[in-house]
């Protein structure tokens, strides 16, 4: 039984990349979670043979026990999450008579907050990076077009990387980017941004984009000439939020939570912004409207003599 498990992940592993269309990173995660679902039930027949068969009990009993390990309820959730979408296909492809999963739950995963920059934060980031830039250092022009891109966009990382040279249009002062799901959308940025990306592809990106491997499509390159990767764009980020007050991940999606939620604290409609970060959800948008009142109760507890 587990060998055809394995196969059946490695298919809809398979699946997920060409029909689903989701990213490698999408993909690892599923994998992931799913290896440890076939290793628990080797275990399970290792222990009793009888146990041969994919049911809601062994799904159950699989969470009971990555809970009983001590992993997250985030983690379980997504676990959860993960097997029932597995299940579902295992149904939907033929394999299996009945889904096993469809009445599997998990507990609901922790809520916290996305980390979120102030205004004066995001100004001394970039005032920093302008001024490395203005001796004309290719990586320090690029940098700094990165940083205006991802927060004046509210870009994902992976939608960052992927931008070819033809994909940014500065009359009209729009991005277009592929994101989850394969799906495109225009975006707007502003004139910093524009700013930025003129002189790292004026002064920057030639001395970059040099030698026979250089990419001649990709917009940010590193110094090999190569598609700037995710994992740079990360290391950037982190250097450049290591040394600022807060708590949570120091990675680009900081710079995306703090896009979207300077552009509610500034008025803006929570539909357009949900389109500006391409949210299939508009609930997935709303995490911003807690945030800026999680803000307002800061400011307020901080300043008003009567909180």
């Amino acid at each position: 039984m587990d060998d055809t498990l394995a196969r059946d992940i490695d298919d809809f592993r398979s699946w997920l990349r060409s029909a689903r269309r989701l990213s490698e990173h999408s993909v690892r995660g599923y994998g992931a979670d799913l290896a440890d679902l076939l290793a628990f039930v080797r275990g399970r027949l290792d222990e009793d043979p009888r146990t041969a068969g994919l049911d809601l009990e062994t799904l159950r009993d699989w969470l009971w026990e990555s809970t009983d390990r001590g992993l997250a309820r985030s983690t379980i959730a997504r676990r959860s999450a993960s097997a029932r979408a597995f299940t579902r296909w295992l149904h939907e492809t033929g394999r299996v008579d009945v889904d096993p999963g469809v009445r599997l739950r998990a507990p609901k995963a922790e809520s916290h907050l996305p980390r979120v920059l102030t205004r004066d934060q995001m100004g001394g980031i970039l005032d920093e990076l302008a001024a490395a830039a203005v001796g004309g250092d290719a990586t320090a022009l690029r940098d700094l077009a990165v940083v205006e891109l991802l927060y004046g966009a509210g870009l994902r990382v992976g939608e960052l990387v992927g931008c070819d040279l033809g994909d940014v249009d500065f009359e009209r002062l729009v991005v277009r980017v592929l994101g989850k799901g394969a799906k495109q959308r225009v975006v707007p940025f502003g004139v910093p941004a524009s700013a930025a990306l003129d002189d790292y592809l004026t002064r920057g990106r030639p001395q970059l984009a040099t030698g026979a491997h250089a990419d001649r499509a990709a917009l940010f390159v590193g110094r090999s000439g190569s598609r700037l990767g995710a994992r740079s764009v990360y290391a950037l980020v982190a250097r450049i939020l290591e040394p600022l007050p807060g708590s949570g991940p120091a990675g680009p999606h900081a710079l995306r939570h703090t896009a979207a939620t300077h552009l509610l604290d500034g008025g803006a409609d929570l539909r357009a912004v949900q389109e500006q970060l391409g949210h299939a959800s508009l609930g997935t948008t709303q995490i911003y409207t807690h945030v800026s009142t999680e803000r307002l109760r800061e400011s307020y507890r901080s300043a008003h003599p009567r909180a």
